[in-house]
């Protein structure tokens, strides 16, 4: 598969990625558990979505745009617009990411100043998720160009059932995952501070945080499967695929700490993934008999997107809430002496 990235522009990237990740967990452990505010959230999100088009800009430079060659040039101008919407699509399902995420922190009372180790490791799952599927996924192309249909029939079914689902009370009481984790775990009635694993009359249980980053690691797989074929719709390039979707992972949390306060305002930006969605299954569907252009994409994601934010913003949101779990000893089973440990 034909690729722009050379061992330079690869190794470049992937020290940029250790870097900010090194940079990431610095500041989390110099900051220790607290509450993020606002502005502490705003700033980081501006930061990363600076980070991502500088990195663009780089790109773009590195391949020609700004040279005489008028081949580099156009092969730097299709690249950057490549990299531009990979990266707005991506950026798009995060935020129902957020959402999500938010749900399981509200559903199981996870106190503020322990969300943000859970999601820098929720980070790190969907960043390891994202390369290996993304590599699966490439070879997969290059081997058999007929995976392109199904990836295209899977978003448009997904997007249908998104469309469906958008404003629905959500059920985590129902939700298989965690029903098998009660099951199966034996967990604690309260949190330990940011211990996974805590000790109750001498027996080694499991804390309600750690089931949330197992959750959360779920969410991360089922995400990944949703975003790798909708990013492959734009370009096969597994350089554009992956850089795409590493600058729009890397600003998650912030993300999710900038949004979780007014998510009830853009309750109607699910029907705006499902349309993109269901554009880009098209898109897939139809590539070998109409090449929809790139910028084509990108300007209809802009649209919707924007479209139904501000439709949020005139329309009332549904007046429902996630209830909590909290005291977990409600759901789950304590744990007595008798009993092995898990």
């Amino acid at each position: 598969m034909t690729t722009i990235g050379t061992p330079l522009m690869w190794s470049l990237f992937g020290l940029f990625v250790v870097i900010a990740l090194a940079l990431d967990f610095f500041a989390l452990n110099r900051q220790g558990s607290h509450k993020v505010s606002m502005r502490e959230a705003g700033i980081w999100s501006l930061l990363w979505v600076a980070l991502s088009f500088v990195f663009v800009g780089w790109m773009w430079w590195h391949l020609g745009g700004t040279g005489t060659d008028a081949l580099a040039r156009e092969v730097a101008n299709t690249k950057a617009v490549e990299f531009i919407t990979g990266y707005l699509i991506e950026k798009a399902l995060a935020v129902d990411n957020v959402f999500v995420f938010l749900m399981l922190f509200t559903y199981f009372a996870v106190p503020a100043e322990f969300q943000k180790r859970v999601l820098m490791i929720g980070v790190l799952g969907a960043l390891v998720l994202r390369a290996v599927m993304i590599l699966i996924g490439a070879w997969l192309i290059a081997k058999f160009h007929w995976i392109l249909y199904l990836f295209g029939a899977f978003l448009l079914f997904t997007g249908i059932k998104m469309w469906w689902a958008a404003g629905q009370e959500p059920d985590l009481d129902s939700n298989p995952a965690l029903q098998w984790l009660r099951r199966k775990v034996r967990i604690a009635p309260d949190f330990d501070g940011e211990k996974f694993f805590t000790y109750i009359d001498g027996i080694r249980v499991v804390t309600p945080l750690a089931i949330v980053v197992a959750l959360i690691g779920i969410v991360d797989v089922v995400f990944a499967v949703d975003s790798i074929p909708a990013i492959f719709a734009i370009t096969t390039d597994p350089f554009i695929v992956l850089t795409s979707n590493v600058f729009a992972i890397l600003g998650l949390r912030a993300m999710y700490f900038l949004l979780a306060g007014v998510h009830e305002r853009f309750h109607l930006l699910s029907y705006g993934l499902a349309l993109v969605l269901a554009f880009i299954g098209i898109k897939m569907l139809i590539i070998d008999i109409y090449k929809i252009p790139v910028v084509w994409s990108l300007s209809f994601t802009i649209v919707v997107l924007i479209t139904t934010m501000l439709l949020s913003l005139r329309i009332p949101p549904p007046s429902h809430k996630v209830s909590s779990a909290y005291p977990f000893s409600a759901k789950a089973p304590t744990p007595q002496k008798d009993s092995p440990s898990s």
